[in-house]
C-alpha cells in the first residue's frame, strides 16, 4: 500500500488533518460551535468551484473563500435567535454559488464529487506540503493562545473577570477554524468536514474530564478514523470519507454507551 505516492500522500496529509482537527475541535464544541463548521464547508464548497474557475487550486480557493467569510458568519451568528435564520440564508447562498462556479468552470462531475466528498488519489505532493505548512501554522497558533483560549472556552465568566480579550479569542478562533475546514476537506471533502472536527471532540468529553486529555483523545479518535478509514478505502475500492464518517460515529455510539453505563454504576 505504501508503494504508491498517493497512499503516502494520503496518510501524511490526514495525519496532520486528524491532529488539527482533534485539537480545535475541543474548543469548537465548548464553544457550541458546530453549526459552524457545516456552515463553512459550504462555504468551503463556493470557495473551491471558485478557484477551479478562475484557474486557482481548488484549496486557495477554499482558503479564501473561507478566511475572508467565518468572521462574518461567525458574527452573524452570535445571538441564537437568528442564528439558525443566519445559517440557511448563508448556506443556500454559498451553495448556490458554488453550483454557478462549477457550471461556469466546464468541469465534469468528477470534479463535484472530488470537492465534495474529498480525494484521496488526487492529492498531490504540492498539496500535501501546503496543507502541512497550513496544519502547522494552525497547531502553532493554538499553542501560543492555549491559555487563554481555553479560558475564554471554558469559563467565560472567569475568562472575562481576568480581562482576557475575548472579542480577539473569538476573531483568532475563528480564522484558525476556517483554515482547518480547508485543510480537513482535501480528505473528507466539503459536506463532510464536520465529522472530523465535531465528533472525535464529542466522544473525548465522555472519556476525559480535562482540557488536555480531551485533546489527546480527541485527536486519537481523528487518527484511528482517518487511518483506518484510508486503509478500508484501498482494499475495498470504496469511498474513504464512508468509512471515516462510519468509524467516528461508531466511536461516538461507543462513547455515548460508555457513559450510559459509568453514569448507572
Amino acid at each position: 500500500m505504501f508503494s504508491f505516492d498517493f497512499m503516502r500522500n494520503a496518510y501524511l496529509a490526514s495525519t496532520m488533518i486528524a491532529i488539527v482537527c482533534g485539537f480545535i475541535g475541543v474548543f469548537v464544541v465548548a464553544r457550541n460551535m458546530s453549526f459552524l463548521t457545516h456552515t463553512l464547508s459550504e462555504i468551503g464548497f463556493a470557495g473551491a468551484a471558485f478557484g477551479m474557475f478562475v484557474g486557482i487550486t481548488p484549496l486557495n480557493g477554499m482558503l479564501l473563500f473561507t478566511m475572508v467569510s467565518s468572521v462574518l458568519v461567525g458574527r452573524m451568528s452570535t445571538k441564537a435567535a437568528r442564528r439558525e435564520n443566519s445559517i440557511s440564508a448563508i448556506s443556500g447562498l454559498f451553495i448556490g454559488l458554488g453550483v454557478l462556479f462549477l457550471a461556469l468552470s466546464n468541469k465534469s462531475a468528477s470534479y463535484a464529487t472530488n470537492i465534495l466528498f474529498g480525494s484521496v488519489v488526487g492529492i498531490s505532493p504540492s498539496d500535501v506540503y501546503q496543507m502541512v505548512i497550513l496544519a502547522v501554522i494552525v497547531l502553532v497558533v493554538l499553542f501560543l493562545i492555549y491559555r487563554n483560549l481555553k479560558f475564554d472556552s471554558f469559563d467565560p465568566v472567569g475568562a472575562s473577570a481576568q480581562h482576557v480579550h475575548s472579542g480577539l479569542m473569538s476573531v483568532l478562533f475563528l480564522l484558525l477554524l476556517a483554515l482547518s475546514v480547508s485543510v480537513a476537506a482535501q480528505i473528507v471533502g466539503s459536506l463532510l468536514i464536520f465529522i472530523l472536527l465535531t465528533l472525535p471532540a464529542a466522544s473525548a468529553k465522555y472519556f476525559a474530564h480535562s482540557v488536555s486529555g480531551m485533546i489527546f483523545v480527541a485527536i486519537v479518535c481523528g487518527l484511528l478514523g482517518v487511518w483506518l478509514g484510508l486503509y478500508l478505502g484501498y482494499i475495498t475500492n470504496l469511498p474513504v470519507s464512508f468509512f471515516i464518517a462510519t468509524i467516528e460515529c461508531g466511536l461516538y455510539f461507543l462513547a455515548l454507551i460508555y457513559n450510559h453505563f459509568k453514569e448507572g454504576v
